[in-house]
């Protein structure tokens, strides 16, 4: 949008900024892999590791044949390209105290990432182990102040499921839409266990749970209207890779004014399903 027709008037030294969401998923994935991709359409094959089988020893007989410890591979494909690309008239900058580059590059981070924490979020979605599930599509979760049926109550549930699945209990976190929140704040059990600073500056970080960090996102993704996807995990089970491959400034041919462009791509895998958990939920 141009900015002529405030010319005549001064800027504020502060410009009014759109209201952004706290951006959570990105954050919920390891990066092990994100110095292997280059460009656009990389592929990154991730071995892994099978059980080791541990047998019964008798003197004076031979040992059994080693066993292969690589597992089959994972592969995470960076096929994802997401660019943006902004002008600004050079008699609007020079009307404008601020600046409003500089503004602008910011926003345009933060919508990048908005869209890759969208992305990452369904790919979560569906790689979750069928192990690790609460409630469906056909027959939600639908917490309540009942003993119980809280959301303090569910999260322990899918809690146990994990533990079931042997993901260690350090690192877990869980991703709940801000109505969840609103029912914990009425929850003696978790406004009694109040948070650290450290443990405060994580993003959208509200507190603490049977050993989860209790992450808020407006990103939560709410299917057919009334399914919330509840995620929740370790970043063992995810891996995301990004990369900025270019951002250029440059002037428009046809314009007077100072314009930038930038390319990144990405991908994200789900490596162990295992680690994750989803509670399907619905407000009502």
């Amino acid at each position: 949008m141009s900015l002529q027709n405030f010319i005549p008037t001064i800027w504020s030294a502060k410009l009014i900024e759109e209201l952004q969401k706290a951006l959570v998923y990105g954050g919920c994935c390891n990066k092990d892999y994100e110095g292997d991709i280059k460009q656009a359409g990389d592929r990154v094959r991730i071995g892994g590791l099978s059980t080791v089988t541990i047998r019964n020893y008798s003197r004076n007989v031979d040992i059994e044949d080693p066993e292969d410890v690589i597992a089959a591979t994972a592969e995470l494909v960076v096929d994802q390209e997401k660019y943006y690309n902004f002008a600004v008239d050079d008699v609007d900058a020079a009307q404008a105290k601020p600046t409003v580059m500089s503004a602008a590059m910011k926003n345009a981070a933060y919508e990048l990432a908005d869209t890759i924490d969208q992305y990452v979020r369904d790919i979560l979605i569906a790689g979750v182990s069928e192990d690790n599930l609460l409630g469906s599509d056909d027959s939600d979760i639908v917490p309540n102040s009942t003993a119980g049926t809280c959301v303090y109550d569910y999260i322990l549930e899918i809690g146990e499921k994990l533990s079931d699945s042997k993901v260690p209990r350090q690192g877990r976190w869980i991703v709940i839409p801000p109505w969840w929140t609103t029912m914990l704040l009425s929850d003696a059990r978790f406004t009694a266990a109040p948070a650290t600073s450290a443990d405060a500056l994580k993003n959208g970080f509200i507190g603490r749970i049977g050993g989860f960090d209790v992450l808020e996102s407006h990103n939560v993704k709410n299917t057919n209207g009334d399914h919330y996807k509840v995620i929740c995990g370790t970043n063992a089970g995810a891996t995301l890779a990004v990369q900025i491959l270019k951002t250029e400034g440059y002037r428009p041919p046809k314009r007077f004014a100072d314009a930038i462009k930038g390319l990144s791509v990405y991908g994200a895998k789900v490596v162990r399903p295992a680690c994750l958990g989803l509670i399907t939920t619905a407000k009502s």
